[in-house]
């Protein structure tokens, strides 16, 4: 829900607390009732319903496990690309050359078929091996948002911090970051709903999300255009309810500087 829809003498903090929790609400709701709302279309799609209704439900949870992953090892590469130390900036910079510089696809196979040879007796099942694929790509993205983040911060704050007492772990959590996610916040929401239609990828796997089992029924069935459709309107329906949790908390935080 649009956050220009609730009452204009609405507080910013009681329009995108409101718009936050209905667009969860909506997405809670979705996802519970999307195997009904499928059985009422038209053959092939109604006998599949609760088979479309699990691979949402399966993309929504891959996204969120590999969101999480890749925020924490943003976070962590980009405060060992602003380390003093020679080796943490150097791994850094090989991890997000590697990551950047190969399509995710390849990545994800070869974190299936591959990684398992280099190291003997690890063979994670297809979930687990997509989630850690998709988490390293979405890291090496978020790790620039958030260094370019901390670079950001103007150097005085720092100092002024440090002047007063406060110690080194202090200044970084209660001055610095702070400050730094709120200006790495656009681009790290950019990149969530990106990775929620990336995890689309991972069928090649065998994962049964959605996308996986929209090309199964139109392999069956012979009609791409219903499953396929259905296919991408349900992405859309779940890009467009994050987009509007993802918009309230950047609202909330006032990432344009335009508070009331």
């Amino acid at each position: 829900m649009p956050i220009a829809f609730w009452p204009a003498h609405w507080t910013r903090l009681q329009r995108s607390n409101a718009t936050l929790v209905t667009a969860l609400l909506l997405l809670v709701l979705v996802m519970a009732t999307l195997g009904w709302l499928f059985s009422w279309l038209p053959e092939p799609i109604g006998s599949s319903a609760q088979i479309f209704a699990d691979g949402a439900r399966t993309t929504l949870w891959l996204t969120l496990v590999s969101g999480g992953l890749g925020l924490l090892l943003g976070t962590a590469t980009a405060l060992a690309r602003t380390s003093r130390w020679a080796l943490p900036r150097w791994l850094a910079r090989f991890y997000l050359w590697v990551i950047r510089g190969t399509p995710l696809l390849v990545q994800i196979l070869f974190v299936y078929f591959a990684l398992p040879l280099l190291i003997p007796g690890l063979r994670l099942p297809e979930f687990a091996a997509a989630v850690l694929a998709l988490g390293l790509n979405a890291g090496a993205y978020n790790s620039e948002a958030i260094r370019a983040g901390l670079l950001a911060v103007p150097q005085g704050q720092t100092e002024a911090a440090r002047a007063l007492g406060l110690s080194r772990r202090h200044v970084f959590l209660d001055v610095v970051m702070p400050q730094a996610f709120k200006m790495a916040l656009p681009p790290l929401v950019s990149n969530f709903v990106a990775l929620l239609k990336d995890s689309s990828l991972a069928y090649a796997i065998g994962v049964v999300e959605l996308t996986n089992v929209g090309n199964r029924l139109q392999s069956q069935t012979f009609q791409p255009i219903a499953t396929l459709s259905t296919v991408a309107l349900t992405y859309l329906v779940l890009t467009t309810l994050v987009t509007q949790a993802t918009q309230a908390i950047e609202y909330r935080f006032d990432i344009e500087g335009r508070a009331r």
